[in-house]
């Protein structure tokens, strides 16, 4: 497929508009804008004039950068309002002579939808995780022959509400949503190696006011949660403890944050303001402790929710940590110690064209929004439900006209 493609991403600390290009398969950054978010809060909106605002800035930018008038996009989505559940489906396989084909994989997946879902929530993402033709599991059972096939699926949701106000959003600037992606969804495929998708992998996108998270499991979803607490969170403890407002406790995070204080030397201090004025000095092995009690209580929870998952396995592959609250210092350590397993942070790989400013972990989604939109993962798409908003509609690649 060739064509140009469009990611927002609508974040709790800002929005980043992508403008890829894809010629012979391979994916090119041609065009982005990116802005402080305005009007959001935990990953969802709180002020849909304020969030309109910020996008449309961002997607002005994208268009200069770009030279295209863009239309429609692929919107990042985030929040507590997001759901998951697991689900089987299984069909007489079409007797036809040609073993499964994609027209019993679309009827079993339908099987598997047929869940109870509330009239306020909508299903985001129909996800295969394994399927079964008679007795043997495969990963791809097209051309297969046999009488029965059966699928398990994992099933995003999200509440209508919050998904009408994203949509809102795109639309006041005159952008379509096409499709939602779920953050961590998006940022695996953006710093995921093959390799480790296929043996047991956590993604964990710490973002501004949620920790998104996706667990993979012989190369497909097996889980995916968000969490409400993140790098804000992180940032509102050392405001508290030092005093001082916000926008300072930010710097400081950014200037001396670590998440090591055995590795702070107890005599390395600095000075900030607090609200009375005066200068005051702060050491660095303080500030770190701080730091490390809310990260360690991020991997606490992460940790709590792959043992309610019902993952039994030893995740050979660790956790990968990315979003822009993976960029402080030491978190790869505290990942490590908590939940035993391998970690490192991840920013998007394999980038071409204009990326010097997207090589970073604050771009993962941005990035993956792109590549989920050429990968297989998205193949299969929830059937639209009487009077949902959202309309599937198939191909989301087009020519787009320069201005």
């Amino acid at each position: 497929m060739e064509g140009i493609l469009f990611g927002l991403d609508i974040g709790t600390t800002k929005v980043c508009a992508l403008v890829g290009e894809v010629r012979t398969g391979q994916l090119r950054i041609i065009g982005y804008g990116v802005e402080p978010s305005r009007g959001m809060r935990k990953g969802m909106i709180v002020d849909v004039g304020e969030a309109s605002v910020a996008i449309a800035r961002a997607v002005e930018k994208a268009e200069e950068t770009s030279g295209y008038a863009l239309s429609r996009a692929l919107v990042s989505m985030a929040g507590e309002h997001i759901g998951s559940t697991n689900s089987n489906g299984a069909v007489a396989i079409s007797r036809n002579g040609s073993g499964v084909t994609t027209e019993d994989i679309e009827r079993a997946l339908d099987a598997a939808q047929a869940v109870p879902i509330a009239h306020n929530r909508e299903i985001v993402h129909l996800v295969p995780r394994h399927f079964r033709v008679d007795e043997t599991v495969v990963h791809q059972p097209v051309g297969m022959h046999g009488y029965r096939l059966e699928v398990e699926a994992h099933i995003v949701t999200g509440a209508s509400t919050a998904l009408l106000n994203l949509g809102k959003c795109a639309d006041n600037v005159g952008i379509e949503a096409e499709e939602f992606v779920l953050n961590a969804l998006a940022s695996g495929e953006a710093v995921l190696e093959p390799n480790e998708r296929d043996m047991d992998v956590i993604v964990a996108d710490i973002g501004g006011g949620t920790t998104d998270l996706a667990l993979y499991r012989r190369g497909s979803v097996f889980h995916t949660r968000v969490l409400p607490v993140g790098g804000y969170h992180v940032t509102n403890d050392i405001a508290i403890g030092l005093r001082v407002p916000f926008e300072v406790a930010e710097r400081v995070k950014l200037q001396y944050g670590d998440c090591r204080p055995k590795e702070i030397d107890p005599e390395s201090d600095f000075t900030v303001s607090p609200f009375s004025g005066e200068r005051i000095l702060v050491g660095r092995q303080d500030l770190a402790t701080v730091i490390e009690a809310r990260v360690e209580e991020i991997f606490q929870l992460i940790l709590q929710e792959v043992e309610l998952s019902g993952y039994d396995g030893l995740l050979p592959a660790g956790i990968v940590l990315t979003g822009g609250g993976s960029q402080l210092r030491g978190i790869g350590s505290v990942a490590q110690r908590v939940l035993n397993v391998p970690a490192r942070v991840g920013a998007p790989r394999s980038l071409v064209g204009l990326v010097d400013a997207l090589r970073s972990p604050a771009y993962a989604t941005s990035v993956g929004l792109l590549r989920w939109a050429i990968s297989g993962s998205n193949a299969y798409r929830p059937r639209a439900r009487q009077g949902e908003w959202g309309r599937r509609l198939g191909g989301f690649f087009r020519a787009l006209l320069p201005e």
